[in-house]
């Protein structure tokens, strides 16, 4: 593999550690002196391991997941979190900042993947007010076009709200971010905070509601698909 940088953006954990440290991986082909740049949502102690088997081959790793979603993507605003060596990350920012507005070095190892559990702990509770509050506001017979407006110029302003929101009022479930991924993201998140002695019980009533999603088959669509999990547990 003549490639100088290589980067991968998968689904699960168990995907980056098939693809690049598997048996056919990239590992196995990548030439010395090159750096790999995982942006996939991922496990903070396999971030380690992926820079650790990488060094074997003298191979910088930098841990490089985003936040910004399909629209981000779309226009070039992502948000970038990094983990690994200054030298790698100082390599790769550049690149990075072609398709991104914000790009960050955090530390080491996996100081990338935690940063972005910081990200998904806060957007899972996010997520379900938004729900909340539009299907109350919904139910009590307003324009939601002209609620989700107002707030998102107000001190309940989010992200979810104002980009999500839109998607909700126009029955628009296709993903920018799939709920499966979601769960798998609340579980590194649950997992890694146990780790480190905490113990996070907004995030693991979130969990639960999400699960629901799956339970109704909800799972390949975008996060905004909580709003018809809201309303099928709230029928009248």
């Amino acid at each position: 593999m003549s490639s100088e940088v290589v980067f991968s953006v998968l689904g699960f954990p168990g995907d980056v550690e098939s693809v690049l440290l598997g048996r056919k991986g990239v590992i196995k082909g990548i030439k010395s002196g090159a750096t790999v740049v995982d942006m996939t949502t991922s496990s903070p102690a396999l971030a380690v391991r992926v820079e650790s088997s990488m060094k074997s081959k003298n191979v910088l790793s930098i841990d490089a997941p985003v936040s910004g979603g399909d629209i981000g993507a779309r226009t070039r605003t992502l948000a970038v979190m990094c983990g690994g060596t200054k030298e790698g990350y100082d390599q790769v920012f550049p690149i990075l900042r072609v398709f991104a507005s914000d790009v960050e070095w955090f530390g080491s190892a996996g100081a990338g993947q935690k940063t972005k559990m910081s990200n998904q702990i806060l957007i899972a509770s996010i997520m379900i007010g938004t729900v909340e509050s539009l299907l109350y506001a919904e139910r009590a017979n307003l324009d939601l076009k002209k609620v989700i407006t107002l707030l998102s110029n107000g001190a309940a302003s989010s992200w979810s709200l104002s980009q999500l929101g839109h998607r909700m009022v126009n029955e628009d479930w296709e993903p920018g971010f799939l709920i499966k991924h979601f769960i798998k993201d609340i579980g590194i998140a649950l997992a890694d905070a146990s780790q480190i002695g905490l113990k996070l019980k907004r995030l693991e009533l979130a969990s639960q509601f999400y699960k629901e999603a799956q339970k109704m088959n909800f799972e390949e669509k975008g996060t905004q698909a909580l709003f018809q999990v809201l309303r099928a547990l709230n029928k009248s």
